[in-house]
């Protein structure tokens, strides 16, 4: 298999944290796993942690080392054989169904042709808003992959839908767009 690049895209949940175990699996799987965060997702889980196990470096804004000969959110974009947001916070979830481009995440993923598979994690509250589950919905009309949560005891108490899938189901997922 010629190697694959992975844009790991990591946004502000509580489940931020497993974002390095999806880096560190899949680059040992021997994709090149490419890590962009929100500014939210940093109050979770830290740079050198996924630089580290991605052994690549980590993009949190759209003017990091801007660069005029390549502008990197659509440089990162045109490279991803695919595009994995995971965690996806109900924030992005909502920014893009709408179009709304404000952070390296949300710019980039507008601008990928590549399949985009969406992994939510969220209160099950937030996650079965009508709003939330519109986004979705309207996510899913435009192409866009999901990764169904699962169902819990959330970090925050709660029992309910909105736990970030199995790293294991997520690993499947990634494996069998490739096969």
């Amino acid at each position: 298999m010629d190697e694959k690049n992975i844009l790991l895209a990591v946004t502000g949940s509580i489940s931020a944290y497993k974002s390095a175990d999806i880096a560190n699996i899949l680059t040992k799987k021997g994709f090149n796993v490419n890590v962009i965060i929100t500014k939210s997702a940093l109050e979770f889980i830290t740079i050198p942690t996924l630089q580290t196990l991605s052994k690549n470096k980590v993009i949190t804004d759209v003017f990091d080392d801007f660069n005029p000969e390549e502008v990197t959110h659509i440089a990162l974009a045109k490279k991803a054989d695919l595009f994995l947001i995971a965690p996806a916070s109900a924030n992005i979830i909502g920014k893009v169904a709408n179009g709304i481009a404000d952070d390296m995440v949300s710019t980039t993923v507008l601008a990928t042709k590549a399949p985009v598979y969406v992994a939510p994690a969220m209160n099950t509250n937030m996650y079965e808003n009508p709003i939330v589950q519109d986004n979705i919905a309207k996510l899913k009309r435009f192409g866009y992959n999901f990764i169904e949560p699962g169902s819990g005891l959330l970090a925050c108490g709660d029992t309910g839908v909105g736990k970030l899938a199995s790293i294991e189901d997520i690993i499947k997922v990634v494996e069998s767009v490739f096969k």
